[in-house]
């Protein structure tokens, strides 16, 4: 496992909820970014951390290998990849995100 998927693998590990996105919680760079984050408060996240992967060039080519996934933004809940944007969007709208969120 390389340098860069050891430091990604504690982040989703060592958090219980884990958004890899363009920009922060308080300035998205990006609109799917902003939507994630949006989605995220209304589904009632209980605690989010946030990385920017556009001050780690490193982190941000690393995650879509680490995921298989090629876009950005990516949410973890539980040490487990659960989707982009739209992903979250759709698991929103069906009422699974918040069942996520929320179990103990």
């Amino acid at each position: 496992m390389s340098n860069v998927h050891e430091r990604i693998d504690q982040l989703v590990k060592g958090h219980r909820v884990v958004l890899f996105m363009k920009g922060t919680a308080q300035f998205p760079m990006c609109g799917f970014s902003g939507r994630a984050i949006q989605v995220l408060k209304a589904a009632g996240a209980p605690e989010l951390t946030t990385f920017n992967v556009l001050e780690d060039e490193e982190v941000r080519q690393g995650i879509k290998d680490y995921a298989q996934w090629p876009t950005i933004p990516q949410l973890y809940i539980d040490g487990e990849f659960v989707g982009g944007s739209d992903i979250m969007m759709e698991m929103y709208q069906s009422g699974e995100l918040q069942a996520l969120l929320n179990k103990a």
